[in-house]
């Protein structure tokens, strides 16, 4: 059975924080998104920011975040703008 920290851009700190914020596995990263996923971190840690947004995509991709389309990063970027969420 495949980890969270199997996935790219996932390592040990970023797993815990995941667990923390109810979020135990692949699928369900998969299944909630990278958006929701942020959401849900910022509760347990305000730092999340745009990088950690990034990072969630790319894992859920099977990417690296730097390899994320221009495109989808400039998404991801408005995503948190509108939301308001970085700070």
């Amino acid at each position: 059975m495949q980890q969270l920290r199997d996935l790219p851009n996932i390592g040990k700190v970023v797993e815990n924080k995941l667990r923390e914020a109810g979020i135990e596995t692949p699928e369900q990263l998969q299944a909630i998104g990278a958006e929701q996923a942020l959401i849900r971190l910022k509760t347990v840690d305000k730092g999340a920011c745009l990088s950690m947004l990034c990072a969630l995509e790319g894992a859920i991709l099977g990417i690296r975040w730097h390899q994320l389309p221009k495109k989808r990063k400039q998404e991801l970027r408005e995503f948190l703008n509108i939301r308001d969420i970085q700070k």
